[in-house]
C-alpha cells in the first residue's frame, strides 16, 4: 500500500537531506581554541584535538642509528666518484647512506639511486638528484637559519619514507581549454587543494614561490593612490595564505594580528619566520629544482614538462613547525653546513659489500612511519 506524504513532508525530507550533505563537507567536533594574544583581541588559534592527535602521531621522527667515528680515511680519498661528503670519514659516510636509504627508500634500498654492479656511476637519475638535494639540504642549515633555525632540516623532514614526498607542485594550463571569450581564467572556478577547493586561482605557487611577484596588495591610503593592485591579484595571494595557513594546521592569526592584518607592527613573530620561508622556497625552486629539468624523466615530470618542486607543506605537513620542531640535525651534523673541498677520490670503488659492512655495523633503523 503506497503511502501519500505531504508537499511539507516531502519539502522537510528534501530540506533534511541537503543539510545532511551540506554538512558532510564541514569539521565534526570537537573544536578547541587558544589565546595567544589580549583578551577580547581575537588572537586565537584554533584547533581540532582529534585532527591535532593524528597529525602528531604522523610527525613522528625515527630513532637515529648509532654515531659513527669520525677517525680514519676519508670516503672521498677510498670511493670513486664522491662529489659530495667526500669530508666524511668512511664511517659517517656509509651511516649517512644508510640513514638516507631508511629515508627516503626502504622499500627500494641503495639501488633506488646506485647500480648495483657498480655504485660509483651516475647511470640512474635519482642518484645524481640525490647528490644535488643534499647540497640543497646543506644549503638550507647553512644559510637560511631565519627560518629553520637551529632545528634544520634533513631528508626525512619532506620525505618521510618516500622516495617522493608526499606534497609538491607542478605548474598547471590556467586555461586549458585555449583562448574564449571569458579571457583569462587564471586557474580560477577549477576547485584544487591547493586552495582549499575555492574559487581562487588553483596556482598561487608560480607567481610567488618560484617568480618573485609581489605578494602585498594592500593600500595604504584611504583612496587608490598610486595602487594598481587588482583584486584578482589579491585572489592569488589569498590562495598563497590558504595554503600556508593549511600546511602548517594553523589560522590567520598565527602570523598575523587581527587589528590589522597588513601591519607588522604588533603582529607575532612568526610572521617574520614566514617572509624567510617564502624567499627560501623560492631560492630552493629556482636554484635547485628547476635545474634539475632535464635530468628528470618525463613520467615524473608535470603537464607542462615541469620539475616537481616543494612549498610550504613539502617540509610542515599540517604541522606548525616539521616534525613538531623535533631536530634530526643534531644527529646528522654533515647536514648541518657547506662542506669544504672533497679530498680526490682514489681507485677503490663504492660497492654493495662495503655498505652491506657499514650497514652490519651500525644499528638498523626502525621502519618508517608513513603518513
Amino acid at each position: 500500500m503506497m503511502r501519500n506524504t505531504s508537499p511539507i513532508t516531502r519539502g522537510l525530507q528534501l530540506l533534511g537531506l541537503s543539510s545532511l550533505l551540506l554538512l558532510s563537507a564541514c569539521e565534526r567536533p570537537p573544536i578547541d581554541s587558544v589565546q595567544h594574544g589580549y583578551r577580547g583581541t581575537g588572537m586565537v588559534q584554533v584547533y581540532n584535538p582529534r585532527l591535532l592527535e593524528e597529525k602528531t602521531a604522523e610527525n613522528q621522527v625515527p630513532k637515529a642509528l648509532d654515531a659513527a667515528s669520525a677517525e680514519g680515511p676519508k670516503a672521498g680519498q677510498v670511493y670513486q666518484n664522491v662529489k659530495v661528503l667526500g669530508d666524511l670519514s668512511v664511517g659517517e659516510f656509509n651511516r649517512l647512506m644508510v640513514a638516507m636509504t631508511n629515508w627516503v627508500s626502504p622499500a627500494e634500498g641503495c639501488t633506488y639511486c646506485h647500480n648495483p654492479a657498480n655504485f660509483a656511476e651516475d647511470s640512474k637519475y635519482t642518484k645524481t638528484v640525490a647528490r644535488r638535494m643534499v647540497q640543497m639540504t646543506q644549503h638550507i642549515n647553512a644559510d637560511w637559519k631565519q627560518h629553520v633555525a637551529a632545528t634544520g632540516v634533513t631528508c626525512y623532514t619532506c620525505h618521510r619514507g618516500e622516495p617522493v614526498p608526499k606534497a609538491v607542485w607542478f605548474k598547471s594550463d590556467p586555461q586549458p581549454y585555449g583562448s574564449n571569450f571569458i579571457g583569462d581564467k587564471a586557474g580560477q572556478n577549477s576547485p584544487a587543494d591547493s586552495v582549499g577547493l575555492a574559487s581562487l586561482p588553483n596556482d598561487p605557487f608560480t607567481p610567488f614561490l618560484l617568480e618573485s611577484k609581489e605578494i602585498r596588495v594592500n593600500g595604504t591610503t584611504a583612496l587608490p593612490s598610486g595602487n594598481r593592485q587588482s583584486i584578482k591579484q589579491a585572489e592569488w595571494t589569498y590562495g598563497l595564505m590558504e595554503h600556508m595557513s593549511s600546511s602548517l594546521g594553523v589560522n590567520c592569526t598565527y602570523c598575523h594580528n587581527t587589528r590589522s592584518f597588513s601591519s607588522w607592527e604588533g603582529g607575532p613573530p612568526q610572521r617574520v619566520t614566514a617572509w624567510h620561508g617564502i624567499r627560501m622556497a623560492r631560492d630552493l625552486n629556482k636554484d635547485y629544482m628547476e635545474p634539475l629539468t632535464d635530468t628528470f624523466p618525463a613520467n615524473r615530470k608535470g603537464e607542462t614538462g615541469d620539475v616537481a618542486k616543494l612549498n610550504c607543506a613539502t617540509c610542515h605537513q599540517g604541522a606548525y613547525k616539521p616534525l613538531n620542531g623535533a631536530s634530526m640535525l643534531k644527529d646528522h651534523p654533515e647536514l648541518g653546513s657547506l662542506p669544504a673541498a672533497a679530498a680526490p677520490a682514489a681507485a677503490a670503488p663504492l660497492t654493495p659489500a662495503n655498505v652491506a659492512t657499514a650497514a652490519a655495523a651500525v644499528a638498523p633503523a626502525p621502519a618508517q612511519a608513513k603518513p
